[in-house]
Parts: structure tokens; sequence; C-alpha cells
């Protein structure tokens, strides 16, 4: 059974840090890439970053950029996203996702629709 469960989402302040963790079971991790996504109240859901499990290359969308580093642990089978200067619109449920990576590329790597498998969420909430 294919499983990816989210960890490490949170409430923090404007400017702090949080790193959520994604484990993956049920299907071989380096087949596929795993991606990040979120999810803002009223809002289309939205790619963060993506990692290949396989070649660890890895994209981001704009407004993390700088931000947000997205790594691969394939020994536990984990996908960690590490957020800093966190702003106010970074609020958002959190998703990981797991797309085959014959079928990654620049075009699909940040559009959820194009992946197989999602976690159930983890809710991430930044205060001023």
């Amino acid at each position: 059974e294919v499983q990816l469960v989210e960890s490490g989402g949170g409430l923090v302040q404007a400017g702090g840090a949080l790193r959520l963790s994604c484990a993956a079971s049920g299907f071989t991790f380096v087949d596929y890439a795993i991606g990040w996504f979120r999810q803002a109240p009223g809002k289309e859901r939205e790619g963060a970053a993506c990692i290949s499990s396989s070649d660890g290359s890895t994209y981001y969308e704009d407004s993390v950029k700088g931000r947000f580093t997205i790594s691969s642990d394939n020994a536990k089978n984990t996908v960690y996203l590490q957020m800093n200067s966190l702003k106010l619109e970074d609020t958002a449920a959190y998703y990981c996702a797991a797309l085959p990576v014959l079928q990654y590329s620049d075009y699909t790597a940040l559009r959820w629709y194009e992946y197989d498998y999602w976690g159930q969420g983890t809710q991430v909430t930044v205060s001023s």
C-alpha cells in the first residue's frame, strides 16, 4: 500500500522556520519524484518545490526560491522541506505527493494534477 505521511507543520511567527517531512512507503522510492504542494483556504493548490529521488534535481516555485530547500534522504525514504523566513502568505495546508520519475520534467514538476499519490497534509500557520 502506497503511503505518504507528512509531519512537522505547526504555528510559527513570521520570519521563523519549520521543517516538514514526508515519509514514503509502499513503492520504490528512487523511481519517483516527490513534490510539496500547498493550499490556502479559498485558493488553488500550488506547487512549492519538488525533487527527483533518482538524480536529486529540484524545482522551486518563484515565491519560495531562496527561502525553502527541498532535500531527500533515500536511505530513509523521506523528503524534507526546510522553510525559512516564513511569511504570512505561506500559511496553508502542505501536502507531499509522488510522481513517477519518468514523467518528471520542468513542465510536470509543479503541476499537482500530474501526481499520482498524496499524503494527508500538514498545516502550516504563520502569524504576525
